[in-house]
């Protein structure tokens, strides 16, 4: 929609100024988007970019589908769960924050499944190449952090593993997930003209991922390749393009074990990593460890409709529950907590369907979905509910699903135009009229 500059000079010859709306719209998003990897200070960079990001978007105008309402009620429940849990300690300052940045979460999920609802491909595009490249400068951080490069470990690093521009090595490793999937499907698509660039970023990315030493960032970032390479894999018809991608995905696996193994050369690295790589830590084993306060709980919360509170777990058992799944029954209540389940069902569902089924979607589907699935699976062992970008991923399957209809449904009208077309004139009079 160019809109020309006020007081330009009429006719043919005029130099007037215009721009593109929709331009200044994925401009505000891609800042968004990048500013996502800032996260060592509250308000965030991207809690900013993202009002303005909404508020650019707003003006121009929306339109709320059928699958957005559907995602718009389950995650307005979750959140009235919690709000019902609060109510009796509203006094209490760090609970009343935690609702109100859950619920800010929940309209930023809100306005991603809206957002990429519309003008999906392109916009889905600018999303996947500002969070890649944020994922690119976080992993740099992290590896300056954790070789304490020009004395910067004391900022990007933690209790011995990098942690980047996040507070959390774990966050860290999770986050550069989505960036790893974007760039290896390019290169087993060959969809890019830089492949040394892209292979780079490739690298550095996953040392970023290793060199977080969080287990559950390496085992997602695992079956999450696995995940995306099957669905390009089966869903790609052309035996020859098959072979091709195999073939890629083996020296993306190569590369990848080389540069891990590089790492493995330093003597304390690999030390380190055989510590990291135990099944169960000290602090996960035992009746008041991470999986003993757990087991301790299900018993209380079956008793409390309305759970124990939000942020009050910790004042029980002493730590965070480091499960999303209990932690929605014990913060937001048996409401709460059922919304929660239903919306991560129905995700499962829409996000291997949208993968899966073909439409223009898929492709960009395979990368999204299993990057949010993978953390779905490690909100078992981690809270995932205040994860910034989980939201996003929720966004984004969502409102690729909500375009794959629509555009399904276009589909099937335009089909039944051009038979009906197709049939003899005296078929297509209503009967009525015979």
């Amino acid at each position: 929609m160019p809109i020309e500059a006020a007081g330009a000079t009429p006719g043919p010859h005029r130099l007037g100024l215009s721009f593109d709306y929709q331009v200044l719209i994925r401009a505000t998003f891609g800042l968004t988007i990048f500013c996502g990897a800032f996260a060592l200070v509250e308000p965030s960079p991207y809690d900013f970019a993202s009002f303005l990001a909404i508020a650019v978007w707003c003006l121009g105008g929306f339109r709320v589908n059928s699958t957005a309402f559907l995602f718009i009620a389950l995650i307005a429940i979750y959140n009235f769960g919690g709000f019902v849990s609060l109510t009796p300690h509203l006094d209490e300052w760090l609970p009343t924050l935690f609702m109100l940045q859950s619920l800010y979460l929940a309209i930023t999920a809100v306005f991603f499944v809206l957002f990429f609802s519309e003008d999906t491909l392109r916009r889905t595009h600018v999303c996947l190449v500002a969070f890649t490249a944020s994922t690119i400068v976080a992993a740099i951080c992290g590896i300056l952090g954790y070789f304490n490069v020009a004395h910067l470990g004391a900022v990007f690093s933690m209790y011995g593993r990098a942690s980047g521009t996040f507070k959390d090595p774990n966050v860290l490793g999770s986050y550069l997930i989505m960036g790893a999937l974007f760039l290896m499907q390019r290169l087993i698509l060959s969809q890019t003209h830089r492949v040394a660039l892209t292979t780079l970023g490739f690298l550095i990315i996953v040392a970023g991922i290793f060199l977080s030493f969080s287990r559950g960032s390496w085992m997602a970032f695992a079956v999450a390749s696995v995940v995306t390479v099957g669905l390009t894999f089966f869903t790609t018809p052309n035996p020859q393009s098959r072979r091709r991608i195999l073939i890629l995905v083996s020296a993306a696996a190569a590369l990848g074990a080389l540069a891990i193994a590089a790492l493995l050369a330093d003597s304390n690295i690999r030390t380190f990593f055989f510590e990291r790589a135990a099944v169960t830590q000290d602090y996960d084993v035992g009746e008041t460890g991470r999986f003993g306060n757990q087991l301790r709980s299900l018993n209380m919360l079956l008793d409390l409709v309305n759970g124990f509170g939000p942020l009050r777990f910790r004042l029980t058992f002493g730590l965070d529950p480091h499960n999303s799944y209990i932690n929605s029954f014990a913060s937001y209540g048996w409401l709460g907590a059922c919304a929660f389940f239903l919306l991560v069902g129905l995700t499962f569902f829409i996000g291997f369907r949208v993968a899966i089924v073909p439409s223009p979607y898929r492709r960009t589907a395979q990368v999204f979905w299993p990057a949010l699935m993978v953390f779905l699976l490690q909100g078992f062992q981690i809270d995932i509910d205040h994860w910034r970008h989980v939201y996003l991923m929720f966004g984004a399957v969502w409102g690729l699903e909500a375009a794959r209809l629509r555009w399904e449904a276009k589909a099937s009208g335009s089909q039944a135009a051009r038979v009906s077309a197709r049939l003899p004139t005296a078929s297509r009079v209503p009967v009525a009229a015979r």
